[in-house]
């Protein structure tokens, strides 16, 4: 379970590497991009109405409403820490134990990300922009805690749909 920084006096170590990263990635959606959407949504909601699958038009709605209020507020930044005893993601602090792998994804310029799995039910997955920092001492740096997961070689279909369709 990670701990609260703001209400636990935890000692995280030394900090090796540390940055700032966007709590979500804003992507620039044009009109076209509203349009296509509205289209989608508005059939979507026709066909549950025809099909009379009510919970289906009120998830659509929700959706759309979360997705409006989204794109109202900018991303924040999030603080970023990689420590002697763990990882830093905000005001989480998760110690090495807690991670079960991590791999990370380097083709730029579409993805540059560092991945760490949990084996929390609701968060099983960490995933944190690289920027324009080189992955290879910071891989090197966590192979001494956390074992990498070699099997992971593209993105997770979740997040490469996310970009794709600029929803994240």
């Amino acid at each position: 379970m990670p701990k609260d920084l703001t209400r636990e006096n935890i000692s995280t170590g030394k900090i090796i590497y540390e940055w700032l990263v966007k709590e979500y990635e804003q992507y620039d959606r044009n009109r076209r991009w509203y349009w296509i959407a509205s289209i989608v949504g508005a059939v979507l909601i026709l066909f549950g109405l025809l099909t009379a699958d009510y919970l289906f038009v009120l998830v659509l709605v929700l959706f759309g409403i979360v997705l409006f209020l989204h794109d109202l507020r900018p991303p924040l930044d999030v603080y970023f820490g990689i420590t002697e005893t763990g990882i830093i993601l905000g005001k989480k602090f998760y110690r090495y134990t807690e991670l079960n792998n991590f791999w990370i994804i380097y083709n730029p310029p579409e993805v540059k990300n560092l991945y760490f799995s949990l084996d929390n039910i609701v968060k099983h997955r960490i995933q944190v922009p690289l920027l324009d920092y080189d992955p290879r001492p910071i891989r090197d740096y966590l192979l001494q805690f956390v074992e990498e997961d070699l099997n992971e070689e593209e993105e997770p279909f979740s997040d490469r749909l996310a970009r794709i369709l600029k929803i994240h």
